[in-house]
């Protein structure tokens, strides 16, 4: 009997989704749990598995369409095996310049017959070998040629430079090239939605940020000591600083409810727990997972779980249930070099810090000028329920605490 595959069970944020990639094609052989289709919803992009090992039969969604929860997607015929015919091989594979099949998914084999690509000069990155639509397209984008049958449809720029280089004067051609390519793509679905959340903010939120800066010298000294004895002690966690930052903000925003607080209509909701989100850099953009009561996890806890969903995020692997909600939220920006910014609110919350790279920088101990290993500090917060003295005193107590670490743990 018929299986009859349908998309996940989208939550209420979560309206519609797209048919992202197909990673199998009908006639297919499938095995159990096998990874059938990709679906990319506003915020995650989740995978869609083989019930059962059997023959796809039939998609019913092809790749770009819009979907609705629990829409059907395709048919499996379980236990069957995939019996090669000509229409079989057609649909499944595309023939060479050199008369070699290449094993390729529907929308990859329409966008190789539509640029007139010899396909084994693709290389394949999927199951077996199979090339996929990406392959195809970063095939195309690297500039390599068509066969010459479609030649005119997908040129080389060099071969698309060259007739009117022949026509040219000697000094035309010693001069700069005047082709101005320019590449159009629609924007993801991941990406639309983030531009919308970031111009909402900027336009629905009263927003301003306020600085400050932290000597990075006593926690740089405990880490350098502990590391090696922290990393065995907890099974290969490594000891870095986000842990601490965390921990520090955790215990901030108990002495300062408003800043983990939220604005819901005419009403402000106080929240008694700590869910920081810890913003991640994904190849789709950046993505927000929650460490969910994360005042009553320990330092180990937080490095091993900021770890587990920066893994998760590179391999679009998160759940909406782990990016879902949130009290406050930390920006780390100095990963990439960044001094000094000012990070965008992630609404409903009200606050986010933004932690840059660590400077050496002369600054003033104890009467003396010294170089010590400096990070600014940016406190992002919505005006409508933040005071600045609350901010500024929030701030304070996260530097306060990060340039002694022992009160985090006592709670000072």
């Amino acid at each position: 009997m018929a299986i009859e595959i349908k998309a996940p069970a989208f939550p209420e944020s979560v309206a519609d989704g797209e048919v992202a990639t197909w990673h199998k094609a009908e006639g297919d052989t499938v095995t159990r749990d096998e990874l059938l289709v990709e679906i990319e919803t506003d915020k995650v992009v989740m995978e869609v598995v083989a019930p059962e090992s059997g023959v796809l039969q039939k998609i019913a969604a092809n790749e770009g369409e819009t979907i609705l929860s629990e829409a059907l997607l395709a048919v499996l015929e379980p236990g069957a095996v995939a019996v090669v015919t000509g229409s079989a091989s057609e649909a499944s594979a595309t023939e060479s310049a050199s008369g070699e099949e290449v094993a390729m998914g529907p929308a990859a084999r329409a966008l190789v017959e539509e640029a007139g690509l010899d396909a084994s000069a693709i290389s394949g990155t999927g199951k077996g070998g199979r090339v996929t639509k990406q392959d195809v397209q970063a095939h195309l984008a690297s500039g390599s040629g068509a066969v010459s049958s479609s030649a005119e449809k997908v040129p080389d720029m060099a071969e698309k430079n060259a007739p009117a280089a022949a026509q040219e004067s000697p000094k035309a051609i010693d001069g700069p090239s005047s082709e101005r390519v320019e590449k159009r793509v629609p924007m993801t679905r991941m990406r639309a939605r983030i531009a919308e959340r970031l111009l909402d903010a900027t336009q629905q939120t009263a927003m301003l940020t306020t600085f400050n800066e932290v000597n990075m010298a006593p926690l740089m000294a405990l880490r350098e000591q502990y590391k090696a004895q922290f990393e065995k002690t907890h099974n290969g966690t490594r000891l870095g600083f986000m842990g601490f930052f965390v921990k520090a903000c955790c215990e901030a925003l108990k002495r300062f409810p408003e800043v983990n607080a939220s604005i819901d209509g005419n009403d402000v909701v106080y929240h008694g727990y700590q869910d920081i989100g810890v913003a991640v850099s994904t190849n789709d953009g950046l993505v927000v997972p929650v460490l969910r009561d994360a005042d009553f996890m320990s330092i180990a806890d937080v490095e091993a779980a900021i770890r587990d969903l920066g893994l998760k995020a590179r391999d679009k692997k998160l759940t909406i249930e782990e990016m879902t909600g949130g009290t406050f939220t930390l920006s780390n920006g100095g990963v990439f070099g960044s001094l000094l910014s000012t990070p965008i609110l992630n609404p409903p919350q009200t606050g986010i810090l933004g932690m840059h790279a660590i400077q050496d920088r002369p600054v003033a101990v104890n009467g003396e000028v010294v170089i010590q290993p400096m990070m600014y500090l940016a406190l992002s917060y919505d005006h409508r329920l933040i005071d600045g003295k609350t901010a500024v005193q929030f701030l304070v107590t996260v530097k306060g605490l990060i340039e002694d670490p022992a009160r985090i743990l006592l709670q000072l």
